[in-house]
């Protein structure tokens, strides 16, 4: 596999570059450090089977817009993004394969299977996420939040998100709830609460440390290798 890595230079970037190893054969960062080009204008014409994103959201539009001149994959791990840049991805799963996901890590494509079947086991019961990130974490709710929330409105077409509450007024019954918190140096917590009036399940993923995101980053790129055009995620990635 011929992968180039976007945003190489951050943290996930790096962790990405040391698993692929001699695979990487491209690398683009805004920053500029280490020798590493800025954009892919100045990466120039590199060949590549998948091209994974690990930068800014607002990269999006020259991510897609590279890919399709070199015909890859694409696999997306950024989040934050706007609607009108989920849009491009979708868009460009039309012309493209890819892969777009708010967490890249397995075990959370497992809580949101789980999420999503309590859920349908519990159909009246209030559900409320939970998500924790370090200080520095610039975007609220995490991605990972809003795929809990999704997973979850599968099997609750009617659900609305709620996110974080202040003021008067009573919990609306389709309502799920999302609570933020920004603390130290938490890698990422999240949780599922399903609440009846008899009973309550809490479901909970701990990430120990950024390791698992830049793994199931790779497991997805190898996963999209070869991939017909169409839009693909972690859901796909399970089987």
């Amino acid at each position: 596999m011929r992968a180039i890595i976007c945003g190489a230079n951050g943290a996930m970037g790096k962790l990405i570059c040391d698993i692929l190893g001699d695979e990487v054969v491209g690398r683009v960062s805004i920053d500029g450090e280490n020798g590493v080009p800025k954009t892919f204008a100045e990466l120039g014409d590199v060949k590549a089977d998948v091209i994974v994103d690990f930068s800014h959201h607002s990269a999006v539009a020259e991510v897609i817009a590279y890919g399709k001149k070199q015909s890859c994959a694409l696999v997306i791990g950024t989040t934050g993004h706007t609607p009108e840049e989920k849009e491009l991805i979708y868009q460009a799963a039309k012309e493209l394969p890819v892969f777009f996901s708010g967490n890249m890590s397995l075990g959370i494509a497992v809580l949101c299977r789980l999420a999503r079947q309590a859920a349908a086991c519990f159909p009246d019961a209030d559900i409320e996420i939970v998500e924790v990130h370090h200080n520095r974490k610039v975007d609220a709710p995490s991605g990972t939040a809003h795929m809990l929330f999704n997973a979850i409105r599968e099997v609750r077409p009617e659900a609305v998100e709620a996110c974080g509450r202040a003021g008067e007024g009573k919990r609306k019954a389709n309502e799920i709830g999302i609570a933020s918190l920004r603390m130290g140096n938490v890698v990422g917590i999240h949780e599922v609460h399903i609440c009846t009036p008899s009973q309550t399940l809490t479901l909970r993923h701990e990430a120990g440390n950024r390791a698992m995101l830049a793994e199931g980053a790779v497991d997805a790129a190898r996963f999209m290798d070869g991939k017909a055009v169409g839009f693909y995620n972690m859901d796909d990635l399970l089987g």
